[in-house]
């Protein structure tokens, strides 16, 4: 085996220790490309892109291709402070791998190395993504061309890590895995004055909780039931005293769909309120959506099936079908271009994603890693 347990865990502890954010993940990249530069073969191409310049590509050339099988992993972090006090926790203040890119990487890592070692038979394709977390890392990456000529996978996969699963477990379904999701950002403008006067000002404040109520029909009266949706306001700032009616109130949430269909219909909803508790109450509303690359992770069905056949049967690979989620991932930007499949590995963790004391089971690695490399090496041996 070329591609050792020890490999898995000193790659994922080594980046754990060197979070960055969004775009500015060049310490990371800088210890990725010099991993793979060190299993250069000839039949290894290694790819920077100066647009995007924390992102990296890895191609091997098939021995005799019949595809070329893309595989991705996001590479940033969170703003957030660690609270594991695990003697590899992270070196930068502020910034932890509280979401599982660190285990992404070491995998896509491990697989580098061991197609490095062993030529495949279709063309492989390794692209590490920046910015998932914020900033849409993946739809950059395809308005850049990045997926031209060459470098375009014709299906593309990838996992994210899942604490209540146990470690090592992969689970994915043929269909909607991840919701697709939108930044909701509103300001509520209007007049201020005394709040002894209430009649001579026009009350942002009543505004902005009027529209926080009314939001709640848009899932709840304008959602199929059966689909689903999540409108939630995370965020509220306005006012700076008691007797004082503020100018202004800002809110900020998330919109959430399990089809591209259902989330451009709870934002034009949304809009639509906002226009009418503003006429009703003499206020501007201002309203701001953004899904950037944040669309639903749409699963392949042919492909996911393909692969939850061949996890079902092999007895060394612990499998279990997926239930939908509303979790958020920009891989379903991609998966809208480029048919694929994303799965969850299971971490084994009592802390969820995005906790200052996510602390993943190790076992994980190994076993992903095998499961993973094992269903490629298989796939390419297939004939459509």
């Amino acid at each position: 085996m070329t591609v050792s347990e020890a490999d898995i865990q000193t790659f994922r502890r080594e980046l754990h220790q060197i979070p960055e954010l969004a775009l500015a993940e060049f310490q990371t990249h800088d210890y990725l490309l010099k991993k793979v530069q060190s299993w250069q073969t000839d039949f290894m191409t290694i790819r920077e892109v100066p647009e995007l310049p924390t992102a990296l590509l890895v191609r091997f050339e098939g021995s005799h291709p019949k595809r070329t099988i893309g595989y991705r992993s996001d590479i940033d972090a969170l703003p957030i402070t660690e609270d594991t006090q695990l003697p590899f926790s992270s070196i930068h203040d502020g910034r932890m791998h509280a979401c599982g890119h660190d285990v992404h990487m070491s995998l896509a890592l491990a697989i580098t190395k061991y197609f490095s070692e062993h030529q495949p038979e279709d063309h492989v394709i390794i692209f590490f993504q920046p910015a998932e977390e914020e900033k849409s890392g993946g739809k950059l990456a395809y308005e850049l061309n990045l997926f031209e000529g060459q470098w375009r996978p014709d299906e593309f996969y990838g996992i994210h890590d899942q604490p209540d699963l146990p470690a090592g477990t992969l689970s994915t379904l043929a269909g909607t895995l991840f919701a697709g999701t939108a930044e909701l950002k509103v300001d509520v403008i209007g007049q201020g004055g005394h709040a002894a006067y209430p009649h001579l000002v026009h009350d942002p404040i009543v505004g902005a909780a009027e529209l926080i109520t009314t939001l709640q029909t848009v899932v709840s009266r304008g959602v199929d039931p059966i689909e689903g949706g999540v409108v939630s306001i995370g965020t509220i700032q306005g006012g700076f005293a008691n007797n004082v009616i503020p100018d202004r109130v800002h809110l900020e949430g998330t919109v959430r769909s399990m089809t591209l269909a259902g989330l451009k219909t709870m934002m034009a909803r949304i809009q639509k309120i906002a226009d009418g508790i503003a006429l009703a109450n003499d206020l501007t509303i201002e309203v701001s959506l953004e899904s950037g690359s944040y669309l639903p992770v749409e699963n392949d069905p042919k492909l996911a099936e393909n692969l939850i056949n061949y996890m079902t049967e092999d007895d060394n690979i612990n499998f279990e079908l997926a239930k939908p989620a509303m979790t958020g991932e920009d891989f379903g930007y991609l998966l809208q271009h480029i048919p694929g499949v994303m799965l969850w590995l299971g971490v084994n963790d009592s802390h969820p994603l995005h906790s200052a004391k996510l602390n993943i089971d190790e076992a994980a690695l190994m076993s992903g890693f095998l499961a993973l490399k094992s269903f490629l090496v298989y796939r390419m041996t297939q004939g459509d």
